[in-house]
């Protein structure tokens, strides 16, 4: 989710305004440190906010917010159900009650741990590495139509600080969600919630404030990161590869088939992945404009592109395409293209596609077998390889000429190695902390019976 460091076009001042809108404004500002806030009639008046706080109702941009607001549920869309089905396709038919519990429980805990505290961590100016506590336990989010005020933050101004709030959180829960591909079929439910929430509080949000609240170190050294490629998926893929080595290959790993459930639901939630992640890429210009257009089309482009060179690779390799390679190949574009989102022409984009199915499918196969992991679902092998692709492409091929920002290919290689490492060692560590509190593992007979019933005492049939 890239900030904007530009002032939207609609809160800029009109000339046409007329003398007497002029004359009240001028009056109300001059009141002003009388009435204890500003009444101000015209929103260019409004001093910059460096940190959340209440603004003048007027400021808020009616379209934006709502484009912002239908980005969030596209956003949420994209887990509940399109990462819940796109898992619950591939898993065994015993899993699959599981696997899409684990996603539902992750996105609860997420939510209420989110405005507890990881949203002011993440999203409040603090130091270079994490934010204040000036949001903590449900704070700040104000409506207080009587005054005519709205708590905004100081990176989306003209949105209501509960819409950039709730924009946010929907790609916490996605992130944490994608964890879950790495790790289903052998993991304890409590287990993995308690990872989920101390993961969130200890990985995810010094990240993604380090790259999206603009005091962030890695804003600071100039990094690009439009929606989330470092933030998202180098983060999730990384965790992902932890914790399959740490819970250990699956029972029959490497000598029994194992035949996914419904290639239908993978499918199925691979639409809703593609749909909602037009919320992703261009509710992340955070304003209904000329960019988040760009970023809706080259979203687009990227996902065909990527299935169809996946798609190409697997039918060089093995003589034939399939519908879970095609799925596949659309996840790594959508994957790659999502931190160039704001800052590639359509022709970046194809070639960002290409790359990315390509590079995806080696990751799903020959780098899998070689960093032999049960990486279940493949998770570092789409999202931590597509994640580092697109962030390195988009210092490529990034164009000043769209965003006004020069790309640094070294920012980006430091971005990449910088979320790859810290992801990998506190995952390490938050996963021993919760092996303290619970048993990560389920025995091999809970196993054998399938995780549906030896767990939550349900099944399909």
């Amino acid at each position: 989710m890239h900030h904007n460091s530009h002032t939207p076009s609609n809160l800029l001042p009109s000339s046409s305004k007329t003398p007497l809108l002029h004359s009240i404004a001028l009056i109300s500002t001059l009141l002003a440190p009388l009435t204890g806030f500003a009444q101000d009639a015209t929103p260019a008046a409004v001093p910059a906010l460096t940190a959340p706080g209440l603004v003048a109702a007027s400021t808020i941009q009616g379209a934006d917010t709502a484009w912002l607001m239908v980005s969030t549920a596209l956003v949420l869309l994209m887990t509940l159900p399109g990462i819940a089905l796109f898992y619950g396709g591939m898993v065994r038919r015993l899993n699959v009650i599981n696997t899409m519990a684990s996603v539902v429980g992750i996105a609860a805990v997420v939510s209420v741990l989110w405005f507890a505290l990881g949203y002011t961590l993440a999203f409040t100016p603090g130091n270079g590495f994490i934010g204040s506590l000036q949001r903590l336990g449900f704070a700040g989010m104000e409506y207080l139509g009587s005054s005519g005020q709205v708590a905004a933050s100081h990176i989306a101004p003209h949105l209501p600080e509960s819409v950039f709030a709730m924009f946010q959180l929907t790609f916490a829960i996605i992130t944490c969600a994608l964890v879950v591909g790495a790790l289903v079929e052998r993991m304890h439910f409590g287990a993995l919630l308690l990872f989920a929430g101390l993961w969130l509080l200890l990985v995810y949000a010094p990240v993604a404030h380090w790259v999206w609240e603009p005091g962030g170190w890695l804003a600071q050294l100039g990094a690009l990161d439009f929606a989330g490629g470092a933030v998202v998926h180098i983060n999730a893929g990384a965790a992902a590869l932890v914790c399959a080595y740490a819970l250990g290959p699956r029972s029959g790993y490497g000598h029994e088939p194992f035949v996914p459930f419904n290639l239908g639901m993978t499918m199925a939630g691979t639409g809703l992945l593609w749909v909602g992640w037009f919320g992703f890429n261009a509710g992340s210009a955070l304003t209904a404009d000329g960019r988040a257009g760009l970023a809706l089309l080259v979203t687009h482009i990227a996902a065909a592109a990527g299935a169809l060179s996946w798609m190409g690779a697997e039918w060089l390799a093995r003589k034939r395409a399939s519908l879970l390679g095609l799925c596949s190949g659309v996840v790594a574009g959508l994957v790659a293209i999502t931190p160039a989102a704001g800052f590639v022409t359509p022709r970046g984009a194809l070639l960002i596609g290409l790359v990315a199915g390509v590079a995806c499918y080696w990751g799903a196969t020959a780098l899998k077998r070689r960093l032999r992991a049960d990486d279940s679902l493949d998770v570092f092998g789409v999202h931590g390889v597509g994640g580092i692709v697109g962030a390195l492409l988009t210092g490529a091929l990034a164009d000043p000429a769209i965003s006004g920002v020069q790309s640094s290919m070294l920012a980006q290689l430091i971005a990449c190695a910088a979320v790859l490492g810290y992801s990998l060692v506190m995952t390490a560590v938050v996963l021993w902390i919760t092996s303290r509190f619970a048993t990560l593992r389920v025995r091999e007979g809970e196993e054998r019976v399938g995780l549906d019933v030896a767990l939550h005492n349900e099944s399909l049939s």
